[in-house]
């Protein structure tokens, strides 16, 4: 591909005042109002003074800036060119909206967690984001380290990963049909421990995936840092099971130990997964289940009985071999699942594996609206962090309305085929026009999701 002609020959100026570069924005801001986004703001968020004046413009804007792939303060500029004030109402300078978000504490921050848990349940009312969730949820929980840089920014540290930034704590819903959504977040320093608050935000998470529709069996899911009795504890009076990835501690030890040769069952994975401790792709194992009561420390009315699933991989040259010189008898690495899920032993073992899932949610808001964590401000980065989870969920609500397709793609993809489409604005019989692109490859879709958000609503679903 070349341009058609030669450069001398081309010219370029700025001076369409009917274009816009994001015509997506509007099904998808539309089906936002649809879901009560505006309304639930108006309700629950109240921050004081000129700054914290009309929230319920300025977050739909916020919001509207994450999908259309704003990563900054600055970038929601964005919405402020050519038809776009045509298009949509209660645009906000950056500067305006930068204001807005330093004028959060950590109970505004709680206010609007609050409102994205209801947003979310309005989505999952008018798109199949959670399909078959009366029959399975699984509920992920983990954390993740946002690099920053600079010395002003507030809370950031030294966590577990050596990078200096901040820990964003995140729970996801998806089930066996649907790609996940985020239920929950939390930004605490970048020191912290990752358990720390991890309960709470599991209760939350519980509450907003009943609200959405989860009322089969749900599954609490994670990884050791985790194993501990307040997350699991806050999974049994959700009336949720748990999948928990063990610490091996001296009492898993011992029972691991005791499992007999003929208890494994071998197994191979259809693709092979990537072992972090042997830094290499397996695809061969054993599996092993039995019962076990954890923490034992603790009163005999606050122990947990379940069982522990155990998966064993051969060790290829361990350390303690001398080159060249031959293993003497077989070594194994165990990994060890607690739970008290009702599947059976592989099907267990498989689902837990699933957990992975939320690093693929990590990512893409790494992509998108948490490249950046903008403010020095850490009840805006706060802020930032759930208007991102509410841009997240919108944009896969839309994608789930769109096609079967898009509402298992990125974020990005999303973007990129159905939300930064141009388009001309007109007028015709007083009725505001959008010309698009001929040709456009994604043109199906696009009218799907145009239809769903604006055309006359839907019955809600139960």
């Amino acid at each position: 591909m070349r341009v058609s002609h030669g450069f001398p020959a081309v010219s370029v100026i700025f001076d369409e005042p009917n274009l816009v570069s994001c015509a997506g924005l509007a099904p998808v801001l539309a089906l936002a109002e649809r879901a009560g986004l505006a309304d639930l703001v108006g309700a629950h968020l109240h921050l004081p003074g000129e700054g914290g004046a009309n929230p319920h413009l300025k977050v739909p804007a916020l919001v509207a800036g994450m999908v259309a792939g704003a990563d900054t303060i600055d970038d929601m500029d964005l919405l402020r060119h050519g038809g776009m004030g045509r298009l949509f109402a209660g645009v906000r300078a950056p500067s305006t909206l930068g204001i807005f978000l330093r004028t959060f504490t950590f109970g505004h921050v709680r206010q609007l967690d609050a409102v994205a848990s209801r947003f979310l349940t309005g989505l999952a009312a008018r798109a199949p984001i959670l399909a078959g969730g009366d029959q399975v949820t699984y509920v992920d929980v983990d954390d993740t380290i946002k690099e920053t840089h600079g010395y002003t920014k507030q809370g950031a540290g030294y966590g577990y990963s050596g990078v200096k930034g901040l820990n964003a704590l995140i729970a996801t819903i998806s089930t066996p049909l649907s790609a996940p959504v985020v239920a929950a977040t939390r930004l605490r320093k970048g020191s912290t421990n990752s358990a720390r608050g991890a309960a709470r935000l599991v209760a939350d998470a519980l509450a907003t995936t009943a609200a959405c529709g989860g009322t089969g069996l749900v599954i609490v899911r994670a990884d050791s840092a985790y194993y501990g009795h307040d997350v699991v504890a806050a999974a049994h009076r959700a009336g949720a099971r748990f999948s928990v990835t063990a610490r091996m501690n001296p009492a898993v030890a011992r029972v691991i130990s005791a499992i007999g040769q003929d208890a494994w069952t071998p197994i191979r994975y259809p693709n092979a997964i990537w072992d972090e401790d042997e830094q290499r792709l397996i695809s061969d194992a054993a599996v092993a289940e039995v019962p076990f009561t954890a923490f034992t420390s603790r009163p005999r009315t606050e122990q947990v009985h379940g069982r522990l699933i155990v998966r064993r991989v051969r060790r290829l040259n361990p350390k303690n071999v001398p080159a060249g010189q031959g293993e003497l008898f077989t070594t194994w690495r165990h990994h060890a699942v607690f739970t008290d899920s009702p599947l059976l032993m592989l099907q267990a073992e498989h689902v837990h594996r699933g957990h992975a899932i939320i690093e693929q949610v990590h990512a893409d808001l790494k992509a998108g609206p948490l490249a950046h964590l903008p403010s020095a401000s850490f009840p805006a980065n706060s802020a930032w962090l759930t208007l991102a989870a509410i841009a997240f969920n919108l944009t896969r609500a839309a994608g789930a309305l769109a096609s079967r397709d898009h509402a298992r793609a990125t974020t990005a993809t999303i973007r990129a085929q159905l939300i930064t489409v141009p388009a001309r604005l007109a007028r015709s019989a007083r009725r505001l026009v959008l010309h698009l692109p001929t040709g456009w490859p994604w043109q199906h879709p696009w009218h799907a999701l145009f239809d769903a958000a604006l055309g006359p609503p839907a019955p809600a679903r139960t």
